[in-house]
């Protein structure tokens, strides 16, 4: 069986040429390889000869979900391609006016997908668990029961998702890297698509007679947006237990009772988007135990997402420094062993291994010490900043990030003190 390797293609903004022009320029291209790289990506360094090529094609990049190999064989492989453009004018604030204050409140930021601020965070995150291979297959699954006419009410779902854990663990960015994949991915059917990431603090007025009223304002408009067919929406709701706690504070009475209108209001306005099939909702928490129940009872998937293990924190490590090494930060460029490369040699240590065993050693005291991935990102940062000389090579970097995460922990454990 054919193995299905999904390969989108970023086509320059000033090309004019037809996406089936763009898909056969590249196709004849990627006939040059024997194997294809899932997770990896070409730029116009990697094509810089082929001229026409360079001309209509910014980034090519190999993304498997189906295969777990660090390598596919070309003539194995079924290629679906995606051809598109990366929009660059950014998120917009959309606002509304608190009718008993006369202020303008942040509703949303909604921003225009594919998106260039988002290029390649789905590749970045690193997960152990199949995290972002399982959200991408629910979603698709549930487009693919809509589009079949599946009758929702012998089988159930809402195409909500609910993704919590510890602050840092990359929760937000998962959903906004989910929301360009699908956009990607499901161009063929909506061309246009949106995100939009409610302001969940601002839907409650200080003026409590007002925050219904700001609630069903906000939904409105989502569902004007979602009534174009053609328009597939994100609706990203951050921190949802902020929701969670007013509802239970209002039923305690510790809250005005509209307070638990409003939030109500809220919940019935999620369970009537489930009836636009161009609509996704995704939501976050950082504090499992202050979900509503009500809530938790509509999300189709919840998962946890916890601080990277040592597995992930390498991955995370090594990509940090080819990244610096690629620019040009430390030099000279040289090999990391990837960690199934390292365990494949039994971890032997070597001239050609030495500095991977001396990442997989920082990342292991990572990881052991629940260094989350926001944390984890920023290490490679403080320790050119603070622990490496101005020129630096690979093992000179390695021991500034060990000498940064040993900082950081020290300066986390005065903080608890």
């Amino acid at each position: 069986m054919a193995i299905l390797l999904h390969v989108e293609v970023v086509q320059r903004r000033q090309s004019r040429a037809s996406k089936e022009y763009i898909k056969d320029l590249v196709h004849t291209f990627l006939a040059n390889f024997v194997s294809l790289t899932p997770g990896a990506s070409l730029t116009d360094d990697d094509f810089y000869e082929n001229q026409e090529l360079m001309e209509h094609v910014q980034c090519i990049t190999f993304c498997d979900v189906e295969n777990d190999s660090s390598a596919v064989v070309l003539t194995e492989c079924e290629i679906k391609y995606h051809i598109y453009t990366l929009d660059t004018f950014g998120a917009e604030t959309d606002t509304m006016m608190d009718s008993a204050s006369g202020e303008e409140i942040a509703a949303a930021e909604v921003c225009a997908l594919p998106a260039e601020q988002f290029h390649g965070l789905w590749e970045s995150l690193v997960y152990d668990s199949k995290l972002k291979e399982d959200t991408l297959r629910f979603v698709e699954t549930a487009f693919e029961f809509s589009d079949r006419n599946v009758d929702s009410n012998i089988i159930s779902w809402n195409r909500v998702v609910l993704l919590h854990g510890p602050p840092g663990t990359g929760k937000t960015s998962l959903c906004r890297a989910l929301a360009q994949k699908l956009a990607i991915r499901l161009s063929h059917k909506f061309p246009r698509a949106r995100l939009l990431e409610i302001n969940a603090h601002g839907l409650f007025s200080k003026w409590f007679s007002e925050s219904g009223k700001l609630v069903a304002k906000l939904f409105d408009r989502i569902r004007e947006i979602v009534e174009d067919k053609r328009l597939f929406a994100c609706i990203l709701v951050d921190e949802i237990e902020s929701l969670a706690h007013t509802r239970r504070a209002a039923i305690a009475g510790l809250e005005p009772s509209d307070s638990i209108r409003a939030v109500n209001a809220i919940l019935t306005q999620l369970d009537r988007l489930k009836h636009h099939p161009n609509a996704l909702v995704l939501t976050t928490s950082n504090v499992t135990g202050a979900i509503d129940v009500a809530f938790v009872d509509r999300a189709d998937i919840k998962r946890l997402v916890g601080p990277p293990s040592d597995r992930a924190a390498y991955k995370i490590l090594h990509g940090c420094c080819c990244e610096l090494m690629n620019r040009g930060v430390v030099v000279p460029k040289e090999t990391l062993l990837t960690l199934h490369v390292l365990e494949a040699s039994r971890f032997a240590d070597s001239e050609g291994s030495r500095a991977s065993l001396q990442l997989r050693e920082v990342a292991m005291e990572a990881a052991a010490a629940n260094m989350s991935g926001r944390a984890l990102r920023r290490l490679p940062f403080l320790a050119k900043a603070l622990h490496a000389p101005a020129q630096v090579n690979l093992i000179q970097f390695i021991d500034a990030l060990n000498l940064a995460l040993k900082q950081y922990l020290s300066d986390i454990q005065d903080l608890n003190d």
